[in-house]
Order: C-alpha cells, then sequence, then structure tokens
C-alpha cells in the first residue's frame, strides 16, 4: 500500500503536494521522461497555458498507456522559463489533478532544450 503524509515537525505544504510518499517494496513504477508542450503533431502553442494543456495531456496519456491514472502519480519535478508562468500553469495542473497531491518539485530555469518551450514536467507513478 502506497502512503502519502505531512509530518507534524515540519512546515504544511505550501502549495498542492504533499511532503511524503512510501512506496513498498512490491510497486510498479513508471518514470515518465519530462513532457513538453508538444502537440501530437510537433507543433508547440505560444502560450503558457496552451503548453501547460499540452504537457499534462502528454502525462496522462503516458500514464493511461502504462496501465496507470492521474491519481499514480507520487512524485513531479516541474520546470518553467519565466517565474510568471507558475501562476498561469498552475490551475491547469490543477484541472488534471484534482484534489490529488503529489510530492512536488517546482523550478524556474532560465531555458529549456528548444527555445520556444516554457515548461517541462516529469513524474513518478506507483501502484502498490
Amino acid at each position: 500500500m502506497i502512503r502519502s503524509f505531512n509530518p507534524k515537525s515540519v512546515a504544511a505544504p505550501a502549495a498542492s503536494y504533499t511532503h511524503v510518499y512510501e512506496l513498498p517494496a512490491d510497486a510498479r513504477l513508471l518514470v515518465l521522461s519530462g513532457q513538453v508542450g508538444t502537440r501530437p503533431d510537433g507543433t508547440v502553442p505560444s502560450t503558457i497555458e496552451e503548453q501547460a494543456e499540452c504537457v499534462w495531456t502528454n502525462i496522462r496519456n503516458c500514464l493511461s498507456e502504462g496501465g496507470m491514472a492521474m491519481t499514480d502519480i507520487v512524485k513531479m519535478t516541474s520546470y518553467v522559463t519565466k517565474p510568471e508562468h507558475f501562476a498561469k500553469a498552475n490551475p491547469v495542473r490543477a484541472k488534471f489533478l484534482g484534489q490529488h497531491r503529489p510530492a512536488s518539485t517546482s523550478l524556474c530555469i532560465q531555458a529549456l532544450a528548444r527555445p520556444e518551450l516554457m515548461i517541462e514536467v516529469e513524474v513518478i507513478a506507483a501502484k502498490g
């Protein structure tokens, strides 16, 4: 059984995440490469909101192909290229995750692999 918790000895999460996920030894893992805001035809939308929509759709599709769902995500790392992108991308993330609160790290970095990309998210999903 996968267990998640927020230790009382640590400040409460500052956003929509959980501090700790404990995975049993027999957990099945899916580790996704970072997903970027690219459509299936290879085009890249021009706004952070549209790119975030592509990212989370790609994540959902990868998980589904692996027999898992968004609620199986235990860890995610988000990268954006401008601090103001977080405020615009977070509602898209919330739409896909609902009340699910994976462990999370968010980083603002100078650039991604291609100059038109504004967001990348990698996830680890598990079933116990």
